[in-house]
């Protein structure tokens, strides 16, 4: 097969997919993504990277950027039979234009709502007047590719339920997946109390302010109480702060000498293993989120065998039931997150932790459940009748873009957390 990932920070969530795919012989595959983006990736073996500049990080001139690249490969020869591409950011809105006999299978990640997720969820951080308006736009090109896309699979129920009434039917529920046999618990007496919080950056949609102001309950319930929070000080999801200002420092600051910040350790971004190993390690595991997109680190904790304190907050109770894979709390009360990490400490729970385990082994286990589940999809996309229309004219759609070489390549990183 030939097949095509289109991902601004590519490989994202196709990681596994691309590389499964790009390791079976006869199979020709190409990914598409941001050049800044990819230069901080690490390559996968037998992937064909191409990149596009960004001059505006507007949607649709992100749109034409990638239809250029994309018109360019097709001008080499290649034709995909599948396209994959992230709904977001606009990469997948001309896509079927360049290749109409392909099958479009989009990532539905997140559509925009004014109410019932996770705008207004948080009065602290109340909606401008015009959020209405301005989430009509940013859905835009979200609708434009929706409506050129042959299926959507999406990685949890609630997520799937955030897209309009009229593609939900056309869309599979199937998550990234959690490779279980790398991500597993280790024996340990937890003798060291250890308090974890994890998150790509630290800012309040993962409920970082929360969690912050609960610290000095923490400390007074447990004194011995280790904390340590991994992240970095940028903002993925929530406003953006001043220049030089972080969500971290405000905290700190607000908290001042409330907190015995001798016994809080900050990380910042850590290495995957480092990631790993703090897991392990853990006495109890902190997640707390808007309704919004689910977090891999979550699963990955539970599966890693965490006790987790979790906000009873979607999509979060589709994983997690309260008293028998992990404990639930009120998203706002910093009152019941020490409290229930009191009890956690106190009665360590085997059982929760083995039932959280359990619980991502049976429902989204990479090798056993996810994985096999997107190659069945793909699958019978593929054998469906492909469109014949003919590709549309993109040639001089974006200028310099249209002549990117197919093979370019880029410098491999070193692989660090990198969590939604």
């Amino acid at each position: 097969m030939r097949l095509l990932f289109v991902h601004q920070n590519f490989p994202g969530q196709y990681r596994h997919l691309a590389a499964r795919y790009a390791a079976q012989r006869g199979n020709q595959v190409v990914a598409i993504g941001e050049k800044a983006n990819l230069s901080r990736q690490p390559a996968i073996p037998g992937v064909t990277r191409l990149g596009y500049d960004l001059p505006a990080k507007q949607p649709l001139q992100r749109a034409k950027a990638v239809a250029a690249v994309a018109a360019a490969l097709r001008r080499s020869g290649f034709r995909p039979d599948v396209v994959f591409a992230h709904i977001g950011w606009g990469e997948a809105v001309f896509l079927k234009d360049v290749f109409p006999e392909a099958k479009l299978l989009l990532y539905g990640e997140f559509f925009y709502r004014a109410s019932g997720s996770d705008v207004g969820f948080d009065p602290e951080f109340a909606p401008r007047p015009d959020t209405p308006l301005r989430l009509r736009l940013r859905n835009a090109p979200l609708l434009m590719a929706l409506d050129a896309a042959d299926w959507v699979m999406a990685p949890t129920q609630w997520q799937r339920r955030q897209l309009p009434a009229a593609y939900q039917a056309s869309t599979s529920v199937i998550h990234d997946g959690i490779d279980t046999d790398s991500v597993f618990p280790i024996q340990d007496s937890f003798q060291e109390e250890i308090v974890t919080y994890v998150a790509r950056n630290l800012e309040p949609y993962r409920g970082f302010h929360v969690f912050m102001r609960a610290i000095p309950e923490i400390q007074k319930r447990r004194p011995r109480a280790r904390i340590v929070i991994v992240g970095g000080d940028e903002v993925s999801y929530s406003p953006r702060l001043p220049p030089g200002q972080s969500y971290r420092a405000r905290l700190t600051q607000e908290l001042g000498d409330r907190v015995d910040w001798s016994r809080v350790e900050f990380r910042g971004k850590i290495p995957y293993r480092d990631y790993l190993a703090l897991l392990r390690r853990s006495s109890a595991h902190v997640y707390l989120t808007y309704p919004f997109v689910l977090s891999w680190s979550l699963l990955e904790a539970m599966s890693a065998g965490c006790l987790v304190v979790a906000s009873r907050t979607p999509p979060v109770e589709e994983v997690i039931r309260d008293g028998e894979n992990g404990l639930l709390v009120d998203f706002f009360s910093t009152e019941q997150i020490a409290e229930r990490i009191h009890l956690a400490l106190t009665n360590k729970h085997s059982h929760l932790r083995r039932a959280a385990r359990q619980a991502v082994v049976n429902g989204y286990d990479l090798k056993s459940k996810c994985l096999p589940a997107q190659l069945r999809l793909v699958e019978t996309l593929q054998r469906e009748r492909s469109d014949a229309r003919p590709a549309a004219d993109v040639e001089h759609l974006a200028g310099d873009e249209a002549r990117v070489p197919v093979g370019e390549e880029q410098h491999r990183t070193r692989d660090v957390v990198g969590l939604a």
